[in-house]
């Protein structure tokens, strides 16, 4: 040691890597701030403290406890932005366990897929996704021991209550009978993959502590904020930008929007004095029309930061003159959160550009390889704002830099410490990134990540379709929808029927379903049989 360092590291290192953890880090807040607000449910109107919300977590994680779920277990959930989500958040850092929120807006079949791969001890579902639940459950292989049910709705047998399953537990915090460590795997996301295999994205404790601090670091957040996140929080922009992560990190409030509507959230901003708004742009297009209609009091607003999609210069004023002059704009992935920023000092003029690279952050632009072989970090295409690549980031601060239980995709998205997106862009001298495609044909629709080739294995295995192509359409709502172009085999397909054939299917996820469904008798291919997504594509938009 002494020959490497130039002082005794030892107590350092024990220290940073045992102690520097999310949940101390929430636990000093419940010391200091106890009585201070941490929760708000404006449907309930009910209100936690840092003491009382610790002490409702405290509850479940001691029933989880008693149930045997530990150190690397799965504690996996389909809820709404709910109390009942932070408090399996919170509860699962107690215990060890992993927390996996899942996107209750698949099907059942994808949910099952997550199930089987996490392998979770405990299922929590909303009462309001049942039977997407019960469905999920029926259709996995592996039955979680123990399946829980939060809210109102229809008797299950197979579930038990949550208020029920906390009842009479403990509120002191649990014992800590494990070692912790900022490398422990704390959160598992998943994310859509090219094929119907999802993908795992591991968070760890280092991971969602330097989530929170760049989130504190980039509002900047402060202990007085009140945030509200209008997308939900099974997302990575979901939970760790303005969502519980970085909120409860820092002593603020978390004011729970569990379903976006734009007059409802307009109204909580400004009954609860909310200090940031976080969604995507097509909320703030909706938000802004609202408070064009109805104006309400957003003075309290210290700023909306949105993700997902950049706007238009004309958009970016019109927001900033309706809501707030402080518009903030991020690009990011799932396994590496937000990576580019635009501040309000960029706005207007650099709108429609993701920004650049945020603080602790590498963002470049590499040359594609035609043979599909990862182009060297330092292989950056001229900035000049017009010759496009590939988008590579590298965050050590937020990344695992690999998939839970998937070394092949791990092998291609991830190759010496970057992280090869498939986003295709072009950047400037000052580092600005603009978004100009996808070198997968992956959909981006309202926020979601939608691959074409997922939505074609479900058409193709309809008896009457000999092949299919999807691609994504410019819409001024989502961005992008998805259209399917189908070569029937059987003169008889109808549009209605391919269309009720993918509403009844458990592998799409009703944003997965078209918008369009067009029957064409041949779809363009390259010389080795390979569809040519955006040749469609550019047949179409020729066509409009």
């Amino acid at each position: 040691m002494s020959d490497t360092y130039t002082y005794d590291v030892s107590m350092f290192r024990e220290t940073f890597e045992t102690q520097y953890t999310y949940l101390n880090g929430f636990l000093r807040n419940v010391s200091r701030f106890g009585d201070r607000p941490a929760l708000h449910d404006p449907q309930s109107g009910r209100r936690w403290t840092y003491r009382t919300l610790n002490a409702a977590a405290n509850r479940l994680a001691h029933a989880l406890r008693a149930d045997g779920v530990g150190k690397n277990d799965v504690v996996m959930f389909a809820l709404l932005n709910s109390p009942e989500f932070i408090f399996c958040y919170l509860a699962a850092h107690k215990v060890g366990a992993i927390a996996c929120p899942v996107n209750y807006r698949q099907g059942a079949g994808e949910i099952a897929l997550v199930i089987e791969d996490s392998r979770p001890k405990a299922f929590v579902y909303d009462a309001e996704f049942g039977e997407l639940s019960r469905g999920a459950l029926e259709l996995s292989a592996h039955k979680p021991a123990r399946v829980i049910v939060a809210g109102t709705g229809q008797p299950d047998g197979a579930a038990i209550p949550f208020d029920a399953y906390v009842d009479g537990q403990p509120e002191t915090d649990p014992p800590i009978d494990f070692q912790p460590h900022i490398y422990d795997e704390t959160t598992r996301l998943y994310t859509s993959g090219t094929t119907n295999r999802p993908k795992g994205v591991p968070i760890n404790n280092i991971n969602e502590v330097l989530s929170a601090h760049d989130v504190i670091m980039h509002f900047p957040l402060t202990p007085t904020d009140r945030t509200m996140n209008m997308t939900p929080w099974f997302h990575r922009g979901g939970i760790h930008s303005g969502g519980p992560c970085p909120t409860l990190y820092v002593g603020g409030e978390v004011v729970i929007l569990r379903d976006f509507h734009p007059r409802t959230c307009l109204k909580y901003a400004e009954r609860y004095q909310v200090t940031f708004l976080i969604g995507v742009p097509t909320i703030l297009a909706m938000l802004a029309r609202a408070q064009e209609r109805t104006p309400s009091d957003l003075s309290a607003l210290r700023g909306i930061v949105t993700m997902g999609a950049p706007f238009d210069k004309a958009a970016c004023e019109k927001y900033m003159q309706l809501l707030t002059p402080n518009i903030f704009n991020g690009y990011g992935t799932t396994e590496t959160f937000w990576n580019t920023f635009l501040r309000p000092y960029d706005l207007p003029e650099m709108s429609g550009s993701a920004g650049r690279a945020c603080t602790d952050d590498d963002v470049r632009v590499v040359s594609v390889h035609e043979d599909g072989s990862h182009a060297e970090p330092d292989e950056t295409v001229p900035r000049d704002g017009r010759t496009s690549g590939e988008v590579i980031i590298r965050s050590p601060a937020k990344s695992a830099f690999c998939y839970y239980n998937n070394p092949e995709m791990t092998a291609q998205k991830f190759y010496k410490g970057w992280l090869y997106t498939g986003d295709m862009a072009t950047w400037d001298e000052n580092e600005f990134v603009t978004i100009c495609g996808r070198k997968d044909d992956m959909i981006v629709s309202a926020g979601e990540n939608i691959y074409p080739t997922q939505i074609e294995a479900v058409l193709n295995e309809h008896p009457k379709v000999a092949e299919s192509a999807v691609i994504g359409i410019p819409d001024k709502l989502r961005g992008e929808v998805v259209a399917a172009y189908i070569v029937p085999s059987d003169d008889s397909l109808t549009v209605e029927e391919i269309k009720e054939y993918c509403i009844q299917s458990p592998m799409l996820s009703s944003y997965k379903w078209p918008r369009s469904y067009t029957l064409v008798r041949e779809l363009p291919h390259t010389a080795t049989g390979k569809l040519m997504h955006y040749k469609l594509r550019q047949q179409v938009l020729g066509q409009q």
